[in-house]
């Protein structure tokens, strides 16, 4: 054999090799069944990842428990959201917040040296809007996050800004001309799980309107939606599959996707998490674009914007169903 043939083969089984180990997964692979037996109703894990995934999921322990004291607004000044909560309790929940914010920052990530009280510092501004979103969750949104409810610390996991959050995305520079618009597609994007499809699926996220683009009949006359519609909604269905670690199957019955009365029960959930993370967008963030500085927004200016990975993180419940709100009761229900 020729020494050319011989490199030529040798390169291309590297190659083979790297695109198989990059790839796939190293067995083992366990399903688990959630439907009828035979209807590819099942859920496939890695329990390797799964293991590594429960190990990233442990919440912080809980702040040492304290006796509330008089109340907040009495003792501090410019307490405007938790001036009813204890003044012991409302150290205890800052001493918190800090540790799933800015450990490294500290309290000065928010308050001014000099004064505490002062809102000259933006993130302050910020966090306080943030605190009332999320008791908004926690009272207002319990279809999707139930009794278990949300912390800072369910998006933030110690960072300053959460690790998932997006932009409007403006696409790659295009040629001019007839070849100037692309329409999103057909560029592999992993915001849609490394698809051709919609390179921003997570638009539906910011405003209202229906993303169904199946028909309900047979040979349906009405149903005018487009290719590249039906791919903006598929490209949403891939990251939530990848945002929660599940299969299709999670929410869908493998026998009619579009069949509510025959979809598991986390189609629900999933629904209302939909309109849940829309009301977070369009009510509480993006209405505080002007209060952050040009360095935190986005290449066409927008504010951060949530979707579903900034809560889950891969899990199909966030922290794996860990209930960290019944020892911050202050991040209920607003009072």
């Amino acid at each position: 054999m020729r020494l050319p043939l011989r490199v030529s083969l040798a390169v291309a089984a590297f190659a083979a090799s790297a695109v198989i180990f990059t790839t796939y997964e190293r067995p083992p692979i366990t399903t688990v069944q959630t439907g009828y037996r035979g209807t590819g109703m099942q859920e496939v894990y890695n329990p390797r990842v799964r293991a590594e995934m429960l190990q990233a999921n442990v919440p912080p322990a809980p702040q040492d428990p304290v006796e509330p004291g008089p109340t907040s607004s009495t003792v501090y000044e410019n307490v405007k959201v938790l001036g009813h909560v204890g003044s012991d309790e409302f150290v205890r929940l800052m001493a918190a917040i800090t540790e799933w914010v800015s450990p490294e920052q500290g309290c000065n990530y928010c308050h001014s040296e000099e004064n505490l009280a002062l809102d000259s510092v933006y993130t302050k501004v910020v966090a306080r809007r943030m605190i009332e979103m999320t008791q908004h969750i926690n009272s207002k949104w319990q279809a999707h996050v139930g009794t278990t409810g949300v912390t800072c610390h369910t998006c933030h996991r110690g960072n300053p800004v959460p690790a998932y959050v997006w932009f409007t995305d403006p696409g790659p520079k295009r040629a001019e001309g007839f070849a100037q618009d692309w329409m999103g597609h057909n560029h592999p994007s992993p915001a849609a799980g490394l698809t051709s499809m919609s390179s921003d699926p997570f638009t539906l996220l910011a405003k209202d309107g229906n993303i169904r683009v199946v028909s309900t009949t047979a040979l349906p006359q009405g149903n005018r939606t487009s290719i590249k519609t039906a791919e903006e909604t598929y490209g949403l269905m891939m990251h939530m599959s990848n945002a929660l670690g599940v299969n299709c199957t999670y929410c869908h019955n493998t026998q009619a996707f579009t069949e509510w009365n025959t979809s598991r029960p986390q189609r629900v959930t999933a629904w209302h998490g939909i309109q849940m993370v829309r009301d977070l967008n369009e009510n509480f963030l993006e209405p505080m674009t002007s209060q952050f500085p040009a360095e935190r927004l986005g290449q066409l200016g927008d504010v951060a914007k949530i979707n579903c990975s900034t809560c889950h993180q891969g899990a199909n419940k966030p922290l794996y169903g860990a209930n960290m709100l019944k020892d911050y009761p202050e991040l209920g229900a607003p009072q």
